[in-house]
């Protein structure tokens, strides 16, 4: 799927590479955790403890080319999957070995926490974003199963063009929908989808996940000046897929993204709170619990959920063959993962 040019990029960039669609990059919280410098907004939103998460994606191929994507243009467009299917234990055995390959310089920092080093090597969740679509894998259920059976935790990350993959979903610690714009215009226009009818993808993504039983998370990645006038629209998308939470977080203006966007269009925390307060106040079932100011990112809480995830209880459930529900595995207090 990928020519050897992008991989030989790929590894420049410190991508591990896995079979023939799998690839993992360590994320820089990672490291941070394990340097004593503070964990990512996972772990303060939700427990999720940064130096023991891999950061992998089980496909490279995308359906959107969207216009703030750090990562580049690495990935080929595709509707459909299309080569190889490589088996999820081996796709696992192979992601952790390459995610600790990558980390094993830091075992000779003198910044790096010795009890940190010593739980990295025990990979505790799973976090399938990075590049690409990773929903797309034809095996998505049966890899989420292995995860689960080996106890590390799923968040699976969506940009909801693939609605006959999502609804296939049996167990995920917690999925998430990028809603990259209010409107099907804006949407086009940042996006970039492949897809012609990409607008009722993500509208049927949404009536998806508002039937969905565990955790859910609607991603709002603001662009100043192009996607951040309408709250009313983003009020109908939020209240279309009832998600357990909302993150309202701020473009970066790196990477890939500079090609295409300014300097200028990436928020400062202090207007994402502007915003998620705006946003707050029409959305009456939702409350701002949190927020992450170097990630420049706020998150809301509908009504009712509860903040952090009982990664044990989740486990018990999912791994005796059944469907987890949000609210058997969430707690008003932080559980070690």
């Amino acid at each position: 799927m990928i020519t050897a040019e992008v991989q030989l990029k790929l590894k420049k960039q410190q991508y591990g590479v896995v079979g023939n669609h799998t690839r993992v990059k360590v994320c820089h919280w990672t490291k941070n955790m394990i340097s004593s410098r503070g964990g990512c907004y996972k772990y303060k939103f939700y427990g999720i403890r940064s130096h023991q998460c891999m950061q992998m994606t089980t496909s490279m191929f995308c359906a959107s080319r969207c216009s703030f994507c750090w990562r580049g243009e690495k990935a080929p467009v595709s509707k459909t999957w299309y080569g190889p299917v490589d088996q999820p234990d081996f796709i696992i055995k192979e992601s952790v070995k390459r995610h600790l390959d990558l980390l094993m310089g830091l075992r000779g920092s003198p910044h790096a926490n010795r009890l940190m080093l010593s739980q990295m090597m025990d990979i505790k969740h799973v976090a399938l974003s990075l590049t690409g679509e990773p929903i797309t894998y034809p095996l998505l259920n049966e890899i989420l199963e292995e995860f689960h059976q080996r106890k590390i935790s799923t968040f699976l990350v969506t940009n909801a063009q693939f609605p006959e993959a999502m609804e296939k979903i049996k167990n995920v610690t917690q999925l998430y929908i990028s809603v990259d714009a209010p409107d099907k215009v804006s949407l086009k226009n940042i996006d970039r989808p492949l897809f012609k009818d990409y607008y009722e993808r993500l509208l049927k993504s949404l009536d998806i996940m508002a039937k969905a039983a565990y955790r859910t998370c609607i991603r709002l990645t603001m662009i100043k000046d192009l996607n951040d006038d309408n709250i009313e629209g983003y009020k109908a998308m939020i209240e279309r897929g009832q998600p357990d939470f909302v993150e309202v977080k701020g473009y970066m203006h790196v990477g890939a993204s500079q090609k295409f966007l300014e300097r200028d269009n990436m928020p400062n925390i202090d207007e994402i709170r502007v915003f998620s307060k705006r946003l707050a106040d029409v959305l009456p079932d939702y409350k701002i619990i949190s927020d992450h100011e170097p990630s420049r990112v706020v998150c809301l809480m509908r009504n009712g959920a509860k903040q952090y995830i009982d990664f044990q209880k989740f486990f018990e459930i999912v791994n005796a063959g059944k469907s987890a529900a949000a609210e058997e595995y969430s707690s008003e207090k932080m559980q070690m993962n």
